[in-house]
């Protein structure tokens, strides 16, 4: 008995007909008869047929891999995004390669580069903390491998992206924070380059004047995103001469080292000191002294919606002009409040 792998030629020459309606037949051509197909499927499933993915591929020029680039797996965020892409991806048979840059833009560098040479038919990212420079994703143009970035944005133009807008969720963070009597109201920032970092300045500074409340530049401190960093800002905070009554902090992670260090200091969490986070993580269900409430950026829809775009950017007409049809698509953050006192 031969352990040879069946081929399509096999199939053709056994029912004595082309490799070509062979090929049709297998994938129910219209042009191929009802008979000529069920006895090449019942022959293929004798035979344990399998398509040579490979010759596949090479014939319609595409892999049907796609690449993601993210910070990192460890947090619940991320593992969300990747379900919501997995998914999709799935569903419409392509295999997903992920890789974490761990926050470093000489690994995102090189992760870019291995995905370009492992020809993946396009690419998902979310940029590193400390990304400053993006001619690595400028590369990526003159290869002509479309790219969809999601939750951490570069800043650059024509860019297909997916995100959560952050400004209706600070608003509603600010105003329950009001409504509790809590204005003093401070704020953990990420890395002042990040992107990320900015809109949620802006939108900190925006939601206090709404509720006229002065914007304060001591009361916004910033952290590298490490425990250490964190740990050095809340100490920035605690150790003013006013402190603030109320930290909103950039993620449920810094939120969570910000309340260690806190409860270190023997300040009573939410009671002199009331914490919200963003992102909304499943674990701030099982915390003992969770942030009050955290803004829900919606990760798995994140995902889905990016992976939809990025499969119709390789779905689309090849002719079609440089820069045309970009998608850009911002989800709206909401409040979700996990001690309502």
């Amino acid at each position: 008995m031969s352990n040879n792998l069946p081929t399509l030629k096999e199939i053709a020459r056994q029912l004595n007909i082309s490799v070509s309606t062979a090929s049709r037949a297998l994938h129910d051509h219209y042009s191929i008869g009802l008979r000529t197909k069920m006895q090449v499927h019942k022959l293929a499933h004798e035979l344990n047929y399998e398509p040579n993915q490979a010759a596949i591929s090479f014939k319609q020029k595409k892999t049907f891999v796609i690449g993601v680039i993210l910070p990192s797996l460890s947090q619940g965020f991320f593992s969300s995004v990747v379900n919501g892409i997995e998914d999709v991806a799935y569903n419409k048979k392509y295999t997903v390669l992920i890789c974490q840059s761990r926050d470093s833009e000489e690994r995102e560098k090189h992760l870019v580069e291995a995905m370009k040479s492992n020809r993946v038919d396009g690419l998902l990212i979310s940029i590193s903390k400390n990304t400053t420079n993006y001619d690595h994703f400028e590369l990526l143009k003159k290869y002509k491998i479309p790219v969809v970035y999601f939750d951490r944005v570069p800043k650059m133009p024509d860019i297909h992206f997916i995100a959560t807008s952050l400004g209706p969720g600070m608003k509603e963070a600010i105003g329950l924070l009001v409504k509790r009597k809590r204005r003093l109201i401070a704020m953990i920032n990420g890395p002042e380059k990040l992107p990320a970092s900015q809109e949620r300045l802006e939108a900190f500074i925006h939601g206090l004047r709404e509720n006229n409340i002065d914007y304060d530049p001591s009361f916004v401190v910033t952290s590298d995103l490490s425990q250490e960093g964190t740990y050095q800002a809340t100490q920035q905070l605690l150790n003013l001469e006013q402190r603030p009554t109320a930290i909103i902090a950039f993620n449920d992670y810094v939120a969570m080292d910000s309340i260690k260090y806190a409860k270190r200091s023997k300040v009573k969490v939410n009671k002199e000191i009331s914490f919200v986070s963003f992102a909304n993580e499943p674990i701030c269900n099982y915390l003992d002294n969770p942030p009050i409430a955290s803004v829900e950026q919606f990760p798995y829809q994140q995902g889905e919606k990016a992976t939809e775009i990025l499969l119709q950017l390789l779905e689309r007409n090849s002719g079609e002009p440089e820069g045309a049809g970009v998608h850009t698509i911002l989800l709206q953050s909401r409040l979700v409040i996990h001690d309502r006192e």
